[in-house]
């Protein structure tokens, strides 16, 4: 423990204020780890170093409740803020929210029970919600009130504590058979929700895949909008990796004024520490077009 801490203070005084980005991008564990090594609260320090703002962490949820406390005790002294992590158990092959299912709904929203201690020990806003597969059995129109019905639920235990989850579309070619699969459907059960504490999980490499036309839709469906996640297509690497003009993009992001958390939701295109400053570099070529 003391070892970490110092680790903290040394760090905070090394970090490069001319490196700060426009946006606060957020990488994940893993990302640096050729350079900072398999310690979490080493990575943690190196995302500081590189002066991004933000951090994700999917599997947050999973982690000791030791080692939450110890990572957010250092995104406090970091100025990292802490984007999504995973709310509940996914259902990639089988049907749970949209099915109607009673016993699986108590499920989902007992995970967002547990999901709200987490974010207020890591001093998380934001959680993913992915309502699962298809209930091939029904029609859209029930599936849509049966997972509407079970958001409505889970929001209203969010809104007490000022929290938001937000929902994921995925692209069919990475998981065929999901339920919620575009912008425009999420939009629609935002706004049937109709809460603070139910919004949009934008990703762009999902969202290139499945419906394009990114800035439009982004533009269509931005009052629901809570949350971005990165990924260049095809690849799922670092922005200018791939087909997607991430500096129109950021550019359309950050001039609606846009205060929250993109995720680096994407692997890297390179392996070993060349990689991973290829990543870093990715970002800062990327962003140097936004004015300050």
């Amino acid at each position: 423990m003391s070892l970490g801490g110092a680790f903290v203070l040394r760090a905070h005084n090394t970090a490069d204020p001319k490196a700060v980005f426009n946006l606060k991008y957020a990488p994940h564990l893993g990302m640096f780890k050729a350079h900072a090594g398999e310690d979490p609260i080493a990575q943690l320090n190196f995302m500081a170093d590189q002066g991004f703002r933000a951090f994700e962490d999917n599997g947050m949820a999973g982690r000791t409740v030791a080692l939450q406390e110890k990572m957010a005790e250092t995104m406090r002294a970091r100025n990292l803020e802490m984007g999504v992590f995973v709310a509940h158990k996914i259902y990639w092959t089988e049907p749970n929210l949209a099915s109607g299912d009673l016993q699986k709904r108590e499920e989902f929203l007992g995970d967002i029970r547990k999901a709200i201690d987490v974010a207020k020990r890591v001093d998380a806003k934001w959680m993913t919600v992915v309502p699962g597969h298809l209930d091939l059995r029904l029609s859209m129109g029930y599936q849509t009130a049966n997972v509407v019905e079970s958001l409505k639920q889970a929001a209203a235990l969010l809104e007490p504590h000022g929290l938001t989850m937000v929902l994921e579309p995925l692209n069919f070619r990475n998981h065929p058979g999901m339920f919620l699969y575009g912008s425009p459907q999420a939009y629609e059960i935002c706004k049937a929700v109709d809460s603070p504490s139910c919004k949009i999980l934008f990703d762009i490499y999902h969202q290139q895949i499945q419906e394009g036309n990114l800035i439009p839709n982004m533009e269509a469906c931005w009052d629901e909008i809570a949350y971005v996640q990165i990924g260049d297509n095809p690849g799922r690497n670092e922005p200018t990796t791939g087909e997607i003009n991430y500096r129109n993009v950021f550019k359309f992001i950050h001039g609606k004024g846009f205060a929250g958390v993109l995720g680096m939701e994407h692997g890297n295109s390179r392996e070993g520490k060349a990689g991973e400053q290829a990543v870093i570099d990715a970002y800062k070529e990327v962003d140097a077009f936004l004015k300050p």
